[in-house]
Formats: structure tokens, sequence, C-alpha cells
């Protein structure tokens, strides 16, 4: 069963924005050119994350989305980053390991939810990108699907056999909290992302140019086509990618822009405070508010998704930064882990 969801509850239901559809790929991207091998997560060794330097860098974009703004001068401390997002086949061994059940595979609580809510949306499930119908309002693109999980982020008919390559999805907040906890470290602020994102250059993109794709080249896993009803999978995916399907940034790390959103530690709040710089964790719980969520409910995730398409979602940037219920998981985020220790 599923129902399309037109708008959001404040506890439950992030106004979201991309999509994915499938048609034959033309940019030489495909699964045989992504990471081979996925480093086992162990809390002794960070073999699977790579260093980045402390340093100073200008935060926020003051040229596109207003919650990016103001631009300002940060200061992040030195911190090892995975160097891919993680994958279904590291979360199925903290699964095993901890018995850990997801958010998206318990009942909802009814507090959560309006008293007219369908009784579907008090099933297990999650939301999952559908396109629309033929004759459908296009804002209609999310639907809620019992049943759907990480185990199942197709629907609940769907499975991760031999996707164990591919990034988790279907997961909240604190199911990302809990495996970073279980692994030894922890969820990325908003300036961590950020700063490993820029790739060492200083300009909008994460890469040379102020091009997406300059001379056909992706750098990243996003939409191409009008959006939402045009998908022309030109950088090799029609949807989501394994990790590593595109070269690693200058520290090493793949997949920070594009493929999917992912979670930060930040509470969300609808600009930057200039005055938050040094290691900036955002503002606190009882700071946070976001229009679509209300108070102390939404987190901070980074980095845009294979969903983000040049007519719809500029979110393929570094400093693009978007709102998420915390309580709420799609097929389209995902998350990394950091380790604060040299």
């Amino acid at each position: 069963m599923n129902i399309k969801i037109v708008s959001f509850t404040s506890c439950a239901l992030l106004f979201l924005t991309q999509a994915a559809a499938a048609q034959p790929a033309d940019d030489g991207h495909s699964t045989h050119s992504c990471l081979a091998e996925i480093t086992e997560v162990d809390s002794t060794d960070n073999r699977a994350q790579v260093w980045i330097k402390s340093a100073e860098f200008i935060m926020g974009d003051n040229s596109a989305y207003p919650e990016e703004g103001p631009a300002h001068k940060v200061s992040v401390a030195g911190f090892w980053i995975d160097t891919h997002e993680v994958t279904n086949g590291q979360f199925a061994r903290f699964v095993e390991e901890t018995g850990y059940v997801t958010v998206a595979e318990r009942n909802p609580d009814p507090a959560n939810w309006p008293d007219d809510a369908p009784a579907e949306f008090l099933k297990p499930g999650s939301v999952l990108f559908t396109p629309p119908a033929l004759g459908e309002p296009v804002i209609n693109w999310w639907s809620w699907i019992a049943g759907t999980n990480w185990r199942h982020p197709d629907g609940p008919d769907s499975s991760i056999a031999l996707k164990d390559n591919y990034p988790v999805i279907h997961v909240a907040f604190e199911d990302a909290q809990a495996y970073a906890k279980w692994a030894g470290r922890l969820l990325p602020t908003e300036a961590q992302f950020e700063l490993a994102a820029h790739s060492k250059h200083d300009g909008r993109f994460a890469w040379n140019g102020n091009e997406l794709a300059s001379n056909g080249h992706h750098h990243a896993n996003t939409w191409q086509g009008t959006f939402p009803a045009e998908n022309k999978p030109q950088d090799g995916h029609a949807g989501l990618a394994p990790v590593g399907c595109f070269e690693a940034n200058d520290y090493g790390v793949h997949d920070l822009i594009g493929n999917v959103w992912e979670w930060t530690s930040n509470w969300y709040y609808p600009e930057h405070n200039p005055a938050d710089s040094d290691n900036p964790t955002g503002p606190s719980q009882q700071e946070s508010y976001s229009s679509n969520h209300g108070e102390a409910i939404a987190r901070v995730i980074k980095g845009g998704s294979y969903l983000c398409a040049e007519n719809f979602c500029l979110r393929f940037r570094p400093a693009a930064r978007e709102a998420q219920d915390s309580g709420l998981g799609t097929s389209h985020i995902g998350f990394r882990t950091v380790l604060n220790k040299s």
C-alpha cells in the first residue's frame, strides 16, 4: 500500500526535492568503474578514511539560496572522514552484530502523527520517490510506502541482494548516529562536511570551473534532463549508484556531492551564525527551526543527491544545505562518519 504525499506534517515528513527514472546511459560511468572493494569498518583503524587537515575556509554562499548565507570564514580542526558513504554491506554488519532495528522498521508512534493520519502511516515504512503518473500534479512526487526500509529500498518487494556496495538509505538520523557510535566515530558537522566537499577548491562547485558538467564530463551522480518528467542519465546512472563510481576529490573522498544527501550532526536553522566560527557546531536543539518542520526537529543534510537537477535544485554544491526531519529516512539520504583525532 502506498499513499501519495502532497504536503508534509511538521513531525513526520519533510518537503523534499528530487527524483529518479531509467533510460540508457552515455557518459561512460558504470558499476565496472566503481570501488571494487569495501573496507570493513573497524574502530581500531581508519583504513576506510582519509585525513582532512585543519583549515580556514569560507563557509556558506551568498549567491544561491538564502539559507546558505551569510558566507563567513570558519576554522576547522583536522579530522578523518570516510572515503565513501556507508554501504548496505557495512550497515548489515552493524545490524548483525547489534540487533539494531531502524526507525523505518519500527511501528510509528501515533503521537508523532496528526489524529487524522491514514492508517498506513502508522505501519512501519519509509518515503520513496514515485514518479508522477499521467495527469497527476507534478508536485506529487513522494509516497509513504509501508514495508519500505533499508533492506527493501524500493518498496516491500525489493531487496539489497547484490547491492552490498550501494549506499544504505531509508536511515533516520538516530539510525546513522547509532551506526557511528558502534563504529567508534561520529557524524560530521556541517562545517566538516563542507570543508571536505570543497575538495581544496574555492569555487562554487567542488571541481574546477563553474559548470556542473563541463565538456560533458560528470563529476557526480545527479539528474540530467528536465525534472521531474525527463531523465537523461548522461552520467551513467539513472538512479542510485554504487559508492565510488566517480573519481575521488583532491582529498581522496568519493561522492560528497551527489548520489545521496548525507546526515550531519547539526541542528538546522535557516541561516548561518557568523559568530560560530571556530569548529562550528551550529545552533542548539532549542534554537533549531525550519519553516517546513517547526522547532527542534530538523537536522542539516548536505551534498545533494542523484535527484538534483539544474532546472529545479542547485544543491550539488559544497555550500548547499537542506533541513530534514531527523526522525525520517528517505530513498535519497545516506551518511558517512568522521573520527576527530589524529
